[in-house]
């Protein structure tokens, strides 16, 4: 999927801005290739889980204080966090009490990887990047499953919580986490700005420090500097949490271009960083990467697959869980992959298992080699594994609906009455 990445690389660089208007009202009879009867909720009526997810949300949109924090891990359709910051904008805009923190991100531009576009990093010095993804890549990983390796004496490095996104909504954090790998003492992480830094926290089983601000800012600027003369220096950035006090939801993605289960399971500090939080909702968007190739092993797959459940379900025992069928797609831009459908059963019978929910992309999309439908009508680009910027509009509009769909009938609701109000806000 080399030259599917790169194409996405180059048309995220290239993506404009575009206002959170909500698409379904106008569409729906134009693409007639959609299933959209199909665009619903499965088995969430057997999960308690959800239920009480529904009425955390509810109390949100009430504009009452709740803490909802969603995590959503994927591939390169996650990296990108287009049809997810959509979502979580909507989420976050539903009432004046919505808007949690930014939370944890990673500075992917010093990967040298496409960074969403919600957010900047500015930085110098020789950094070198590592993804999971790849199989000749070695280094530790945490949660993110990308690493920066740092050898050089100093490098500045600047975040910037706003930039461009779907709405002029603005983050601002008086915490922040970096997650590195601080069981070497080879560098360290200071701030120009006198008088900045309140307090201190040093977490040495998921790798982070914290600094306690004196106040509240959008964008931070901190170096990274050798300590010494060691033989062989390195400092691995592993991640950054954007923290503030605000309640509300919080929704944190996790996505590595070209990114499996296998090659997740590679991410020695995963489950030592997903275990500093509880997940009110964790949204699994894993499967096409591990299908793409023929020698697709189902079983593997399921092994994989149950495994991320119970490490979830380890963090928070009563987290939602979201199972999302993969889009149909390509294979080498020339084939249909019929290994999908196969992922699809599996899917449907882990979810049955854990009394879990399924949200069947697949099927909403029109199935087996849909995707020459949304790549006919100009929703996928040519490689039709990825989307293009109205597809992702389109998914996120669709998941959002139904999403709000199932809460309206689990809390006995008008029907569209939230969703009405999640869009008009």
């Amino acid at each position: 999927m080399k030259h599917s990445i790169l194409y996405l690389y180059f048309f995220l660089v290239g993506v404009s801005v575009v206002g959170q208007d909500y698409v379904l009202d106008t569409i729906q009879d134009k693409y007639t290739f959609i299933n959209w009867k199909a665009n619903r909720i499965k088995f969430v009526e057997n999960s308690p889980s959800f239920t009480k997810l529904f009425h955390k949300l509810d109390t949100i949109a009430r504009g009452n204080d709740e803490d909802v924090h969603i995590f959503h891990i994927g591939g390169s359709h996650i990296q990108a966090d287009i049809y997810s910051n959509r979502l979580r904008t909507y989420l976050q805009q539903m009432s004046p009490t919505a808007k949690g923190q930014r939370g944890f991100i990673y500075p992917y531009k010093i990967a040298s990887t496409n960074n969403p576009s919600n957010y900047s990093v500015e930085y110098d010095g020789n950094w070198k990047g590592y993804r999971c993804s790849i199989r000749k890549d070695s280094v530790a990983w945490g949660m993110a499953g990308v690493t920066a390796v740092f050898k050089d004496s100093i490098s500045n490095i600047k975040i910037k919580a706003n930039h461009r996104g779907y709405d002029a909504q603005q983050y601002n954090f008086n915490r922040i986490r970096i997650f590195y790998d601080n069981w070497s003492e080879d560098y360290e992480i200071f701030f120009k700005e006198s008088g900045l830094i309140a307090d201190t926290k040093v977490n040495k089983e998921a790798h982070f420090i914290e600094f306690v601000l004196t106040r509240t800012l959008e964008e931070l600027e901190f170096c990274v500097q050798r300590i010494g003369n060691p033989e062989t220096p390195e400092f691995l950035m592993m991640g950054m949490e954007l923290m503030n006090d605000n309640r509300g939801v919080e929704y944190t993605t996790i996505g590595v271009n070209g990114a499996s289960f296998s090659y997740y399971d590679r991410c020695k500090y995963f489950n030592d960083q997903l275990m500093l939080y509880k997940p009110d909702l964790f949204i699994v968007s894993v499967g096409t990467n591990d299908a793409y190739h023929p020698d697709f092993d189902p079983e593997e797959y399921r092994v994989y697959y149950e495994n991320l459940i119970l490490n979830i379900q380890k963090a928070n025992p009563d987290c939602a869980v979201l199972l999302t069928v993969p889009n149909d797609s390509y294979y080498k831009k020339k084939y249909p992959n019929p290994r999908t459908r196969l992922m699809q059963k599996i899917i449907y019978e882990l979810a049955k298992k854990h009394k879990m929910a399924v949200w069947d992309f697949y099927e909403i999309m029109g199935g087996y080699n849909s995707s020459k439908d949304w790549y006919q009508n100009k929703l996928m680009p040519r490689d039709r594994i990825h989307f293009t910027q109205l597809g992702y509009r389109i998914k996120a509009d669709l998941l959002l609906q139904a999403l709000t769909n199932s809460w309206e009938k689990e809390l006995q609701l008008a029907p569209n009455s939230v969703l009405n109000q999640i869009i008009n806000e």
